[in-house]
């Protein structure tokens, strides 16, 4: 596959490993981060030596500006967009429901479904010659999260909606839209919740026994970005270790 793609949150974890692997395909990037422009810099430079064009783009993904400004830099630096992987995300730390605030609320919902929607939308407006859309959504969503982040797996269930109904709304269009579903999986995200050793905790309830990488499921991102998904709309693709 060739031509742009934009990570949102691209500088580590998830999208880190999906930037790289991309560049492997064949994919110019477009690495999106908010406040570790070092480490985009830093994932950029990695994404050149595997021979893609490549460029690190600041922008908050809550702020409509920013996410209008993302696309239009990203076109104008590497050429016509025919990628989204839409997985900019945060978590807030482990608590249960009756415990969560309205500003918490607000700051989950924001990142993770508001700038989910902001950023397919202009992943919609500017693939005029078809493209694909990979959402990063969750296990959670399923699962729930009970007493851990029921916030945030109430935000990826979102997140499904919109992988769902976008994908309807411009499949005559040439454009797929799918959704990816880790589960646990070993990045530093468990860590800005508050729990660096949730994975190995929680490793035993997982049926094949231990967690995940970021990149096997950027893996499974660059199978529904590619051609290899060419019948592929509008569905899931849980990376989850069967749990």
């Amino acid at each position: 596959m060739s031509g742009l793609l934009i990570v949102t949150g691209g500088s580590r974890g998830i999208g880190a490993a999906t930037a790289l692997l991309a560049a492997e395909r064949g994919w110019d990037v477009c690495v999106n981060y908010h406040r570790d422009r070092d480490a985009a810099e830093g994932v950029v430079a990695a994404c050149r030596q595997r021979g893609a064009s490549a460029d690190a783009v600041r922008a908050d993904v809550r702020v409509e500006a920013d996410v209008v400004a993302l696309f239009d830099t990203a076109v104008q630096r590497l050429g016509p967009l025919r990628g989204l992987v839409n997985n900019a995300g945060i978590v807030a730390p482990k608590a249960s429901v009756a415990d969560i605030d309205a500003e918490r609320l607000r700051r989950v919902f924001e990142v993770d479904v508001v700038g989910a929607f902001l950023c397919a939308r202009e992943a919609a407006r500017r693939m005029g010659e078809g493209g694909a859309v990979v959402n990063v959504s969750s296990r959670a969503a399923v699962l729930g999260s009970p007493g851990e982040y029921v916030d945030y797996a109430a935000a990826k269930a979102a997140v499904d909606t919109l992988t769902i109904g976008l994908a309807k709304e411009v499949a005559g269009s040439g454009i797929r839209v799918n959704a990816v579903r880790p589960g646990l999986i070993e990045t530093d995200i468990h860590a800005s919740g508050g729990e660096p050793d949730r994975v190995r905790r929680l490793a035993p309830t997982v049926p094949m026994g231990r967690g995940g990488t970021a990149e096997e499921v950027a893996e499974a991102i660059l199978w529904l970005l590619s051609p290899a998904a060419s019948y592929v709309t509008g569905s899931f693709v849980d990376v989850s270790g069967g749990r």
